[in-house]
């Protein structure tokens, strides 16, 4: 297999699943590492800022097997399709007893999150959680042991409350499961 074709079936496997029936997302994959931050600002359409970039400043190992020396970009149009998930949006709590990093899994519908707030035991107040990076997001309150909540609003406007969806005691490394899942779209 050529290794343009080899790095097309990577990026459809890694690519997670969106709720837009009829829509497409336009991936290019390069092995030219990104601009600086100081560069001028990416042509209309194009957004940096969720740009991923896998591999070393010099890209090494980022194209595979693709010719050294010479910057080599492909475009891919992917369908997007709707986001079906088995169980309940899982949460793993991950950090330490001021910062709270939780990995948010198995989310259906859209498949992404536009925003997150957590609610302890203790609290009648959401709390509004960052994001940290892709599907980690973290709060800076001392949150350890104490029964907890979370809000979650996906992309296309979906909203959930997981209520008490972690219990009292819990401990960092933990994985929790709801029975609840965002729905997708015909």
């Amino acid at each position: 297999m050529a290794p343009g074709r080899v790095l097309a079936v990577l990026l459809l496997l890694t690519l997670d699943c969106w709720m837009m029936s009829s829509a497409s997302a336009d991936v290019v994959a390069t092995s030219a590492p990104p601009p600086p931050s100081s560069a001028p600002a990416p042509p209309i359409g194009w957004l940096r800022a969720h740009a991923t970039f896998y591999g070393g400043a010099d890209a090494s190992g980022t194209m595979g097997t693709l010719t050294t020396n010479k910057v080599q970009s492909y475009c891919f149009t992917i369908p997007m399709v709707p986001c079906v998930r088995r169980g309940g949006v899982r949460f793993m709590i991950n950090g330490h007893d001021y910062f709270n990093l939780v990995l948010v899994t198995n989310v259906g519908g859209a498949g992404s999150i536009k925003s997150m707030d957590v609610k302890s035991s203790d609290s009648a107040d959401w709390m509004p959680m960052a994001r940290n990076w892709g599907a980690n997001w973290h709060s800076m309150a001392y949150l350890s042991g104490k029964m907890l909540s979370f809000r979650v609003t996906i992309t296309d406007g979906q909203t959930l409350v997981f209520t008490n969806v972690v219990p009292a005691g819990w401990t960092f490394g933990m994985t929790f499961a709801s029975n609840l899942q965002f729905k997708s779209s015909p």
